[in-house]
């Protein structure tokens, strides 16, 4: 896992800074400097945005990746030229649609918070830079160069809001005016990703002439369900809390939401990397190989983000007390979501199989059920149980969802990610949130924060370490420990 490691440690430096930012954002800027009801719009624009970003798309990123390594040198220029314009079959009529029932969309978007109606331009905006952006990043991928736009995906239009949001805190911007620099973030940021992949390989403007057209478009019409499935399960819930209640409560679930997503980051990190081998060990149907990839992955995640997962659910009763009251209410929204992460990544590189396989069309029946499924559980949770019964509906989704994919991988190829080091991390895992979930200190939150964690992190390392169920994390510890011998 050479490539994978570099790479993968590259990125997982990049996201965590770039929600290092964030938190700053979430935590700190927005809730001191907005209103919960202006906050609350932010969220809702940009979970909009980010449902209709895969049909803007036209599945192009997913399907990139997957044929790019099908072609020869001169068949890969019109492929990727044929990439920057299928996206216009479905933006072209949605462009004209929405134009003819603006009036529609915006009765649909405001029936609940008419603070929505200005800014319904912004979220189609945002929702196309976010498309393309998708598409030059995948550009970047196939070329095995993920790094530069890894730091753009993370850390780039963060430390743009960041700046808008420092901007709003010394008053030189209204709200209004940050809104509108917001979407001109997600504008500069696709702009610069198109300038970095056209470096990595120019584009050649000619007709498209390779074999095999019709499975690419077909997959790239199917992969936008796949797609959509996947964002709406993430994102359907913030849109229907804007829907359904008050738009503050987006505010306070924005806040539990991104607590929550810092477990995702490891496998965020590592997928920009394993998704294009992944798709080149299917290509060549390598399969030894494509499952001892399935299984490291799996258990270095499964090790990372279960550290991260311990951190956050034994500490979030501190951290809350840092912050507006309000937001409180948001606990059990972390412990859920948190938990639904830490199941995603221990599927490892299970979305990377499953959508450069030739059976990708078979989970988007089950996601489409499972999507339904969520919407029910939303439309019945939301208004008994507010923000808490969107993330029991979440979870319930998620983890159904990870389950039907683990279980197809396993029916198509045989491949599952589980080894019994898997069960010791999980009762490892399990014994610390235990011990340290209800071990308080009577210390000033920010020091009972520092001293638990201290606590966790020399525990865990130490067992990990001595108990070595992971080679990848041990060598990454053993070249920590030499490197600092040697320095001293």
């Amino acid at each position: 896992m050479g490539v994978v490691a570099v790479q993968s440690f590259k990125n997982l430096i990049t996201t965590y800074l770039g929600f290092g930012i964030g938190a700053i954002n979430t935590l700190v800027l927005y809730v001191n400097f907005f209103s919960q009801e202006y906050y609350g719009l932010v969220g809702f624009l940009l979970s909009t945005a980010t449902i209709l970003m895969p049909v803007m798309a036209f599945g192009i990123q997913n399907t990139l990746v997957k044929f790019y390594s099908k072609y020869e040198r001169e068949e890969q220029d019109s492929f990727l030229f044929l990439m920057l314009l299928l996206p216009f079959i479905p933006l072209i009529p949605g462009i004209l649609f929405t134009l003819l029932g603006y009036s529609f969309v915006v009765e649909f978007l405001t029936s609940e918070n008419t603070i929505v109606q200005p800014y319904i331009p912004l979220i189609l905006i945002i929702a196309l830079a976010m498309a393309y952006f998708e598409i030059f990043y995948s550009w970047a991928k196939v070329q095995l160069q993920s790094v530069f736009g890894n730091f753009m995906n993370e850390v780039f239009h963060r430390l743009g809001v960041m700046l808008l949001l420092v901007l709003v805190a010394f008053k030189c911007i209204s709200i209004h005016e940050f809104m509108y620099g917001l979407c001109g973030v997600y504008l500069i940021r696709m702009l610069v990703m198109m300038i970095y992949a056209f470096t990595l390989r120019k584009p050649v403007f000619r007709r498209p002439k390779m074999e095999g057209l019709s499975p690419i478009i077909k997959y790239s019409a199917l992969i936008i369900i796949a797609g959509s499935i996947a964002v709406m399960i993430l994102e359907i819930d913030m849109f229907m809390i804007g829907k359904m209640v008050p738009i503050e409560n987006v505010a306070y679930y924005s806040v539990a939401i991104y607590i929550a997503a810092v477990i995702a980051v490891p496998a965020r990190a590592m997928h920009q990397i394993t998704y294009p081998l992944t798709a080149a060990l299917l290509n060549k149907r390598k399969f030894d190989e494509l499952r001892s990839l399935y299984q490291k992955s799996s258990l270095t995640l499964f090790i990372i983000s279960g550290f991260i997962f311990i951190l956050i659910t034994c500490n979030i009763k501190q951290l809350y007390l840092l912050i507006d009251p309000a937001y409180a209410n948001g606990l059990a929204v972390v412990l859920l979501i948190s938990s639904a992460k830490l199941l995603d990544n221990l599927m490892g590189n299970n979305n990377a199989i499953i959508y450069n396989s030739d059976y990708y069309r078979l989970v988007l029946l089950l996601g489409i059920i499972l999507v339904v499924i969520a919407i029910l559980l939303n439309l019945y949770f939301i208004p008994r149980l507010g923000i808490n019964g969107a993330a029991i509906a979440t979870f319930i989704a998620s983890v159904g969802y990870a389950g039907a994919k683990i279980a197809l991988v396993y029916k198509k190829f045989g491949l599952q990610p589980f080894t019994k080091k898997s069960m010791w991390v999980a009762a490892m895992l399990l014994g610390f949130v235990l011990i340290f979930y209800f071990w308080d200190f009577n210390f000033y939150p920010i020091i009972s924060i520092a001293v638990k964690s201290a606590l966790i992190t020399l525990g865990y390392f130490l067992i990990i370490y001595f108990t070595k169920p992971s080679a990848e994390i041990e060598g990454f510890i053993n070249a920590l420990v030499k490197k600092k011998s040697r320095s001293d």
